[in-house]
């Protein structure tokens, strides 16, 4: 009797349906970016560009970068507002020979880009000015977004990548020594600090 129902159990594991496996949970695609290496007299860092989330902003800035356009410029503003808070600031100054022609605003509400620690953003006055003068800020910022609820002008700043590496260069150029004149009191950099280069990196 006992083999008989050892038999039926045996049988009844062959013929088991084996469950089928659970179906992979979808992946969302990464958006793309570019890597941006700069080289400083105070460091090296690198930039992912946020290509496909900040078209006309990244497309911007690369266009600087492989034109070698910010080769010789300098970080020449350093806003400190605490330790290891506020932003630097670096560009052609409006330099005819290296400014390109101004862009249109791509706001973070548009893009999702948004200035946390290390972003990289577009320096403007109005709306569709900006060109060529790029902000790095220290510290999460979202004043710094946009912010639709706000009054006036409330398309904030138009981030469109950040620092992935050699943020203690950042660090550095932040700490910099100020001189008290200049169109930004006790914020322009003494010695401004040069990009000796920037290069598109794999």
């Amino acid at each position: 009797m006992m083999g008989i129902v050892s038999a039926a159990i045996g049988l009844a594991l062959q013929v088991a349906p084996v469950p089928a496996p659970a179906p992979a949970a979808p992946t969302t695609p990464v958006p793309r970016t570019e890597r941006v290496a700069i080289e400083t007299d105070k460091g090296r860092f690198v930039v992912a560009v946020e290509v496909e989330r900040a078209p006309v902003t990244a497309a911007n800035f690369l266009k600087y970068v492989d034109q070698k356009r910010l080769d010789g410029i300098t970080f020449y503003r350093t806003v400190k507002a605490g330790d290891k808070f506020g932003f630097v600031q670096f560009g052609v100054q409006n330099d005819p020979k290296r400014a390109l022609p101004p862009i249109p605003h791509e706001p973070t509400t548009k893009t999702g880009v948004r200035h946390v620690d290390g972003a990289i953003s577009v320096a403007r006055f109005e709306p569709g000015s900006a060109r060529g003068d790029f902000t790095i800020s220290i510290g999460d910022q979202p004043s710094l977004d946009a912010d639709p609820a706000k009054p006036g002008d409330n398309l904030g700043y138009a981030a469109f990548g950040r620092v992935v590496e050699g943020m203690e260069t950042i660090h550095a150029i932040l700490d910099s020594p100020t001189k008290p004149g200049g169109h930004f009191p006790n914020q322009m950099i003494a010695q401004p600090v040069t990009v000796v280069k920037a290069t598109r990196i794999q």
